[in-house]
């Protein structure tokens, strides 16, 4: 799949994965650790700071175990990866494209009115 198509794809069903409150609340944090931990990765490993690369790995790994914990109770589940390319290329989108357009469109503060109390 071309990579216009599988942010295009993430883009139309972003919404209807991400219902509860809990997720909606938990990915405003989370991600933002996740870009800041994947901006500090590449950073580190470019100027060979080892203990650093590997804090920020731990970041991007508590980030995603956190969003991942919270989609467990989400009433549609995200597709399952095919491979682990795959799953790297759709988190860096979700991460880095599609949670940000979700929340500067104004769709992540409709989906967290709509969503239901807890």
């Amino acid at each position: 799949m071309h990579i216009m198509e599988l942010i295009e794809r993430q883009r139309l069903d972003y919404a209807s994965k991400h219902r509860l409150r809990g997720t909606l609340l938990a990915h405003l944090v989370a991600v933002p650790v996740f870009i800041a931990g994947n901006a500090a990765l590449v950073a580190a490993l470019l100027l060979g700071m080892w203990t650093a690369a590997v804090f920020a790995l731990a970041a991007m790994m508590v980030s995603l175990a956190w969003q991942g914990r919270c989609h467990r109770g989400e009433p549609e589940q995200p597709a399952p990866f095919s491979g682990p390319c795959q799953a790297i290329v759709r988190i860096l989108i979700e991460q880095w494209v599609t949670f940000p357009h979700f929340v500067f469109s104004g769709d992540w503060a409709l989906a967290l009115r709509e969503a239901p109390a807890a």
